[in-house]
């Protein structure tokens, strides 16, 4: 490659990382699509439903060292107009989490082309969504757990704002590509690339503010900057898990 044909290429990619740098959110959903009043309860899930008169709703965020997502009692996300991929059933709670899409649907480790296509050119994402219905630090043992009580009317923003993240075929249902990494649960494509900088944990990010919190998606980009601005009073997460370590070679 000549010098000329290599400072081109150089100046094309310093402009991607520009323009990309300021497009870190997920664009958000429309204003007409956060409904105002949550929807009739769902036929099979009304013993699972918090009591209406509950003014707030506990959810959790979970983290490894370099990922983040989130736990919300399922049937709260359906009053509050989630639309869920046909048969997936009445979980108890789901965890979701967002990514890119090879880095989920393939079983073995990225190589270093993959990691690199995957944080500096516009590629496919997906949302995860686990079901599970037992306690949600025994669930998710290996993963750092965060709790905190979230006003039941965030529901509607909150239930919007995952809606929109996931690409949806013509009945209105979120496209299913594959089943999840763990779990029994499904990959949804997702609506819009992942890059740097906008990666798992700022969609973490703009989930907390979905449900009413304040984050800064700059200074969320690592798991641990996210979780620091999660702990803070205004947000207030607090800390249940510090996660199960793993089991030392003797």
């Amino acid at each position: 490659m000549g010098a000329g044909a290599f400072a081109v290429r150089l100046v094309g990619m310093l402009a991607w990382v520009l323009l990309a740098a300021s497009c870190i959110r997920i664009p958000p959903p429309p204003a007409l699509a956060i409904r105002q009043v949550p929807v009739a309860t769902t036929p099979g899930v009304r013993d699972k439903l918090y009591p209406a008169r509950e003014p707030e709703v506990m959810v959790w965020l979970i983290a490894d060292p370099l990922h983040t997502g989130m736990v919300f009692p399922y049937a709260w996300l359906l009053e509050s107009g989630f639309v869920p991929p046909l048969g997936f059933g009445h979980p108890t709670y789901v965890t979701l989490s967002w990514g890119e899409r090879t880095a989920y649907v393939q079983k073995s480790p990225l190589n270093p082309w993959q990691i690199f296509r995957a944080f500096f050119t516009p590629s496919p994402s997906v949302m995860e969504m686990i079901p599970f219905d037992g306690y949600v630090v025994n669930v998710c043992q290996q993963q750092r757990i965060w709790r905190n009580l979230v006003p039941r009317g965030r529901g509607p923003q909150l239930a919007a704002f995952l809606n929109h993240v996931s690409r949806h075929s013509p009945d209105g249902r979120p496209r299913v590509i594959g089943p999840s990494s763990w779990g029994g649960g499904v990959l949804m494509e997702g609506n819009f690339t992942y890059h740097l900088p906008r990666i798992c944990n700022v969609w973490t990010a703009q989930t907390i503010e979905a449900c009413g919190g304040e984050m800064h998606p700059w200074f969320a980009l690592t798991a641990d900057g996210l979780i620091r601005q999660a702990q803070r009073p205004r947000n207030g997460f607090e800390n249940v898990w510090l996660g199960t370590p793993k089991a030392q070679p003797h």
